[in-house]
């Protein structure tokens, strides 16, 4: 009997910063009501950016642009490595979707409080003007 090699999932996280007030693009998410930056899995047939594209869009109705990759984060427990991704809004209308009871725009440091370390960490990633950070979590608290 030959064993399967272990398979990672590879996911994206946009967080989007309003540029006229700095306020973050939030979801609360439908499944876990936990609060966090819009993000999903990335599809075999489209690049990271494209990805980030479409995950805010179906689940916020906010079209973006990428601008840099701000961190690169592994949930421990599930394999799954999440790019993430500074955007910019450039048009679309604030709704939510089937994953989301709320979308919304918080300020920075309200955004970080509500959401979970392991999402907040990576709205305090995308607002430092540095180098991507990688680091793991173990899909609440990250593990230093």
């Amino acid at each position: 009997m030959t064993e399967e090699t272990p398979r990672h999932s590879v996911s994206v996280t946009g967080v989007v910063i309003r540029p006229d007030d700095g306020k973050v693009l939030v979801i609360k998410r439908a499944d876990d009501g936990r609060w966090v930056p819009p993000g999903g899995v990335l599809e075999l047939d489209e690049t990271p950016e494209q990805c980030v594209v479409r995950e805010v869009r179906e689940e916020t109705g906010i079209e973006v642009k990428p601008v840099r990759l701000t961190g690169v984060y592994k949930n421990m427990n599930l394999g799954v490595v999440s790019l993430a991704f500074l955007c910019e809004p450039v048009g679309g209308n604030l709704r939510t979707s089937d994953e989301s009871t709320i979308a919304t725009w918080l300020e920075p440091e309200e955004a970080i409080k509500r959401c979970p370390e392991a999402r907040g960490i990576r709205i305090s990633d995308a607002l430092e003007k540095r180098d991507p950070c990688v680091r793991s979590h173990n899909g609440t608290s990250i593990i230093l």
